[in-house]
């Protein structure tokens, strides 16, 4: 899709940058270094700053007015890039960022006739074409707008971007029946869509008196048990209600829509810096645009860019069914910056206002357990689970992450019964099959069965070290410990800092005499910064040998092989 499509805007406009120092004065240096190195680091505030700081000493160097361009685009601040755009295309630049901020504008004002007599933008023929067809449609001139769909419906490559595109603006105009043949697959073309295309035909098939139509559509794309803004719809259109048509209302919605779902088509298949841009378009078109305000701070937290993203998350306002996606995300940023009790409280808040929602105690839950207040988090689980009362399948990691915080607070008889539950419910998980196995061998209780657990494990990933670790492992506790060193070796290459496997291979060493590697490996154990507990151990080994601590400790010693519900 890259060929019909910007290319990567960030990218190239970094490249643009590095020429630039060569004429900046030597007084403007430090600005503009710092600038290049804010955008590097996807740092768009700085950046922003650093950019207008060179710029006040250079006003007419484009790589620098670029910069600032695309900084304060990414910032979802069009309004100011809207200026630069401008010189920039005056100078001859044909910077494609500033193509789209100039396109956005125009959208944005409903300058129509603008956009139908410009210049192909640069962006693409699919940009180019979809922005005709909806400016034709803001103008009204119908035929001409429908006939521009048509024609990208019939070019290879572009046929699913012109045939929805098509249902959104015969939606729009009231042809409910038309837009609903397209989205159906009847007029002959099969077409998938994401989210938002689903919840469109919802709404066009409730314009249509078709509620039960539109419900049963919305569980053969999302299952019975979709996310919280599906149920919504779901239960709205089983209450006989009536939805609003409302994903692409005229022209300038449907020029949202457009970035909206190139954004969400490139997400992961090019750089996050140009996605964002597509993202950003959207809600500069469409402030109240859920998806694109949601995928915009996924890319900024993505990116590193946790306070921006926090920001991003807060616009979605309370009455929004994504409200609580939005606050999780936002807990997310926050305790990826570091404020570990503002991202607690998020969720906490959340969880008194949205008391109903499974995902909300999961999240809680989650964020709890990761900061090892285990007891408080199985408190969030239970909350969870109660809220679920039939558990299907997919709700595994309940039970599993429960299990974690009743392991970790040595309530071991609830932990199994809890591991045991996520099994039934998902019996190839191999998580699960791996931290129950693994537990079994370190108590030294059904050594077999753990075994066996942990081989299917290895089985489903055959790359994963700490999986590899624990059948290694469970080979030594069985007393194996020739047929441990190649798994321990395999799973020390695939976890090379991991002070617990590194700790494990100098064990299985010892035990097959090899005690001058074993000692080796548990100085390096020791350099990975192990738990204080575990480092203890470790030392004292190095001091006496494992056979000595072994003794000290009351265990078993090597020479006696570990019999299974021993």
């Amino acid at each position: 899709m890259a060929n019909i499509l910007m290319r990567p805007v960030l990218a190239l406009a970094l490249a643009a940058l590095l020429p630039a120092a060569a004429g900046a004065q030597q007084e403007d240096a430090g600005a503009y270094l710092a600038a290049r190195v804010a955008a590097a680091g996807s740092d768009y505030r700085s950046a922003a700053d650093w950019f207008t700081r060179a710029l006040a000493a250079d006003p007419s160097n484009t790589s620098l007015i670029e910069g600032a361009l695309i900084s304060d685009f990414s910032l979802g601040e069009i309004e100011k890039a809207v200026p630069l755009a401008t010189r920039l295309t005056e100078s001859g630049n044909g910077a494609q960022a500033a193509a789209l901020v100039l396109l956005a504008d125009r959208a944005k004002r409903e300058e129509y006739q603008a956009i139908l007599t410009a210049e192909p933008t640069g962006l693409g023929p699919l940009v180019d074409r979809l922005s005709f067809a909806w400016a034709a449609f803001g103008a009204g001139r119908m035929s001409e707008a429908l006939e521009a769909f048509d024609q990208l419906a019939t070019t290879q490559g572009l046929e699913p971007f012109g045939l929805y595109h098509k249902a959104l603006a015969l939606a729009a105009a009231g042809d409910f029946e038309g837009a609903d043949e397209i989205l159906s697959g009847r007029d002959g073309n099969a077409l998938r869509v994401m989210r938002r295309g689903s919840i469109a035909h919802a709404q066009i098939l409730s314009q249509l008196d078709r509620n039960a139509d539109a419900v049963a559509m919305l569980e053969k794309s999302f299952g019975t048990d979709a996310d919280a803004g599906i149920d919504a719809l779901k239960e709205r259109l089983a209450a006989g209600e009536t939805l609003p048509y409302d994903v692409a209302r005229n022209a300038t919605d449907g020029m949202a829509e457009i970035f909206f779902t190139l954004a969400g088509a490139l997400s992961g298949e090019v750089d996050d810096g140009s996605t964002l841009l597509y993202a950003r378009t959207a809600t500069h078109l469409r402030p109240d645009h859920t998806e694109a305000l949601l995928l915009s701070a996924q890319i900024l937290d993505n990116q590193g860019q946790h306070q921006l993203a926090s920001e991003t998350y807060a616009r979605i306002p309370t009455a929004d069914p994504m409200f609580f996606v939005a606050e999780i995300g936002r807990a997310d940023a926050l305790r990826a910056d570091g404020k570990i009790e503002a991202s607690l409280e998020v969720l906490q808040g959340l969880a008194r206002s949205k008391p109903e929602l499974m995902q909300v105690h999961l999240a809680l839950g989650d964020a709890l357990r990761r900061e090892e207040r285990y007891a408080d988090a199985v408190k969030a689980y239970d909350a969870a689970i109660a809220r679920v009362p039939a558990p299907e399948r997919q709700h595994w990691p309940l039970f599993y992450s429960r299990g974690i915080c009743h392991e970790r607070l040595s309530h071991w008889k609830e932990a199994e019964a809890d591991f045991r539950r996520a099994l039934e419910l998902n019996p190839d998980e191999p998580q699960v099959l791996n931290y129950l196995g693994y537990s079994f061998v370190d108590r030294g209780q059904n050594l077999e069965e753990a075994l066996s657990m942990i081989e299917r494990a290895v089985a489903a990933r055959p790359e994963s070290g700490y999986i590899i670790d624990s059948l290694a492992w469970a080979y030594f506790r069985l007393g194996r410990y020739q047929d441990a060193v190649e798994p321990m070796e395999k799973a020390s290459l695939l976890e090379p800092v991991d002070p617990i496997v590194t700790d494990h291979l100098g064990d299985v060493y010892w035990a097959v005499g090899r005690k001058l590697e074993a000692r080796f490996q548990w100085h390096r154990a020791l350099s990975f910064d192990p738990e204080e507990k575990e480092a203890q151990r470790i030392r004292r080994k190095l001091e006496v040998g494992l056979d000595a601590l072994l003794a000290e400790e009351g265990a078993k010693p090597l020479s006696v092989a570990v019999r299974a519900n021993d």
